[in-house]
Parts: C-alpha cells; structure tokens; sequence
C-alpha cells in the first residue's frame, strides 16, 4: 500500500488525542446529570448547533482547498491551548463553573465538525481505492479501540480506584494502586496535553498523495455551490446522504445527552455505569470493524445500512420498554454494531461515488442536514416533561420513531441509491 506510514502516524495521532478526548466527553454530560443541571447542558448543545450551522459549510471548503495535515496541525495546537489554558484557570480556582465545562464542549464539538471530514478526505487522498472499505474498518476499530481505553480511564477518574480495586464493565478488578476522582479541569489538562502530542506525531507524515487535486481558487460561496450542485445533480446521493446520517444524530442524542440522564434518572446507578456502557458500545463498534466484510459479504452497502437503521429502531425501543443495567450494556453494544457498520458502509459508498475534490464540500451539506435534525430533537428534548423523574424513556421512544421513518425513506429510493454511477 502506498503511504503507508503515513495513514499509520495519522491513525496513531488520532488515537492519542481521541482517548483523552472520549474521557471529556463522557465526563462532561454527567457532570450535569450528577448536578442536576442537564437543562443548561441541552442549551449549550443546542446553541453548539446553531454555530455549527455556519461552521459546517465552511469546513467544507477548507478540507478541498487546503492541505489537509495543514489543517490538522492547525486544529491540533489551537484547540490543545486553549483546553489548556481553561484547565490552568480551574486548577487556580480550584474549580471551574459550569459555563467553562460548556464552553469545553462547544469546543470539541465543533472541531469534530472539521477532524472527522478532514480526516476521511485525508485518508481518501492517501489510499488506493482498492483498499477504500478496509481503510474505514480500521478507521472504526482506531476509534473504537480509542473510545474503550476512554471509557475505561474515565470510570477510573470519575469514579476513583478505591482499596477494593474498579469495577469495569459489571466486573471487579484488583489494582495496585488508588487514585481519587479527578475533578472535570484536571480532565481537560490531560485532553489538552494529548492534543499537543497529536501535533508532533502528525508533523512527521510524509505522504504523495494518490489523487491530484485542483487547486481551489474560489471564495467560500462559490465553493459551497459547487456542492450544492453536485448534489442536486446527483439528487439520490443526498438523500441517501442524509437518510444515512440519521443513525449517527440518534447516537449522538444517546451518547451526549439521554445516556447520562438514563442512568441516573431511569436507572438509579452512578457514573461507574455509564461509562461502562460506553465501553460496551465501543466493543460493539470494534466486534463490527473486524467482521464487517464478512457478515455482510452478500449484502450491497445501501441494503445493509437500511437493515441497520432498522436494527438500532428496534434498541431504542428496548430501552424505553426496559429497566436493567445489563439490558443497557446489551442494548449499547448493538448501538455500537449498527453506527460503526452503518458508519463503514456509508463512508465507503461514498468514498466510491463522490469524486475527491469535492468530497469535502458534499460530505458538509450532509453534515448541515445533521445538525437540523439535532437542533429539531434537543428543542424537542429540551421540553421539562423529559425530565420529569424518569420520562427520559420517551426520548427512545421518539427516537426509534424517527429511525423507522429513514428506513422508509432508504427503502423507497433504493433503486435510484443503487443506479448511481462512481466518481462522477
């Protein structure tokens, strides 16, 4: 494989910053649950999609017009000091206010906006298609593999390691050591450090790339319209584009916000239990990596994302109907099945139909149509009757709804999705 040492450094960058990055990120919506203050988190989560709305687009452009470890090394040192920077003030203070930990994942979140387009165009440049649908297996299982470490260093610093050792995924383990909980800014000192770590790793990529791309010439609104027309030209790519996403914004609804409050409102248990189910989802997502080509060798991409889109329907479902822990850790581990395999398939579909030099400005207007549908469901989430002693059971309930709708969707254009000729 050509460039090979380069995708191998640009995944080891990725899996330094995204564990402490996945510890953040798990930490910081219990916080709020445990302080009873999730209604201020869906707020800043809200308004982080509403500066999305006109971040996203132009990610877009940057990712086709720029050099895209340019890109990287920029996005690695910026957001690195200024995690730092916040993690110094909490660590003076001795605490940090609730709008700080906000402010840390409008941070995250948006950068996630640029990371995760750059990094597949990134990978696109650099690989052989031949090699397209193993490249986003390992893609998943590095990030997978990445939010297991996570999810097991945050229950150690959420939860502290007492003399009777750390239970980890409904199992008790002896360690050697003790640690007391970490308070959410000494969290942030270690993700901004990690950044920093990434920075060095990625400046020794060396890469040709596969694909020469045009130089872009033009401003951001005629770049943008280049997509748009693409795609309207191309009208059964963006709505499987978007009928496709609609796992990936049910996720997120899970992960960053109904999770938490499952766990402690529904099911009564600490934080120790929901990052353990974060770890039993990523061993979901790392089971489907590894055996993706195989469980879905006679399956064309678009049929198997519908059947997954159905599959993750009927989770939701089981969660709102029930009330066990373990249920919960069976129930991510399917989660984790269904949006690593619908997120390879996708990824992979689309690495074969849209060419290179616009795959950043599509994969932007896909990324736009995410973000409505998150602000439709934290507006709707936001609403006090969810939170109500244990009515956040409804929210699955809701999303399990709106995932049958996008298999219809999917289904009904199937034929026209499967008609679509690559790379033009």
């Amino acid at each position: 494989m050509k460039n090979f040492s380069a995708i191998v450094l640009l995944f080891v960058a990725n899996t330094i910053s995204g564990i402490a990055q996945g510890i953040s990120m798990i930490a910081i919506p219990w916080y709020f649950a445990e302080l009873n203050l999730m209604p201020r988190f869906i707020q800043g989560y809200l308004l982080t999609n509403f500066l999305i709305l006109f971040w996203a687009p132009y990610c877009g452009t940057l990712i086709d017009k720029y050099n895209r470890k340019h890109l990287f090394l920029i996005l690695n040192i910026v957001v690195g000091f200024i995690l730092l920077g916040i993690a110094s003030w909490g660590i003076a203070q001795g605490t940090l206010e609730w709008y700080w930990v906000v402010l840390v994942f409008m941070l995250t979140f948006i950068t996630y906006n640029l990371h995760y387009p750059n990094l597949y165009a990134f990978v696109q440049e650099l690989a052989e298609e031949k090699y397209y649908s193993s490249i986003t297996s390992y893609i998943e299982i590095q990030g997978q593999l990445s939010a297991m470490l996570a999810g097991a260093g945050a229950t150690m610093l959420l939860a502290g390691v007492g003399a009777n050792g750390l239970e980890l995924m409904g199992l008790q383990f002896s360690l050697p050591f003790t640690i007391d909980p970490w308070p959410i800014h000494k969290i942030f000192m270690l993700d901004g450090c990690t950044y920093l770590a990434s920075f060095v790793v990625i400046l020794f990529i060396r890469f040709v790339p596969i694909k020469e791309r045009k130089i872009q010439t033009l401003g951001l609104k005629e770049q943008f319209k280049i997509g748009i027309d693409y795609l309207k030209k191309h009208s059964e790519l963006l709505v499987f584009g978007i009928a496709s996403y609609l796992v990936f914004v049910t996720i997120l609804m899970e992960g960053f916000l109904l999770g938490a409050a499952y766990v402690k409102d529904h099911l009564a248990e600490s934080g120790a239990v929901y990052a353990a189910s974060d770890m039993f989802y990523a061993v979901g997502a790392v089971f489907i990596g590894l055996t993706i080509r195989f469980l879905f060798k006679y399956m064309t991409l678009p049929f198997g994302i519908t059947v997954l889109t159905g599959v993750t329907a009927g989770v939701f479902f089981l969660l709102f109907a029930t009330k066990s822990v373990a249920i919960l850790f069976i129930a991510l581990f399917l989660l984790g099945i269904t949006n690593a395999g619908v997120r390879i398939m996708r990824t992979t579909f689309l690495f074969q139909k849209v060419p290179n030099e616009v795959f950043g400005r599509a994969a932007s207007i896909f990324a736009l149509s995410n973000i409505l549908f998150r602000i439709l469901l934290l507006g709707i989430f936001l609403l006090p009757i969810f939170h109500v002693g244990n009515n956040i059971v409804y929210a699955f309930l809701l999303l399990s709804i709106f995932l049958l709708i996008a298999v219809a969707v999917l289904i009904s254009n199937y034929p026209k999705i499967m008609a679509t000729k690559s790379g033009e």
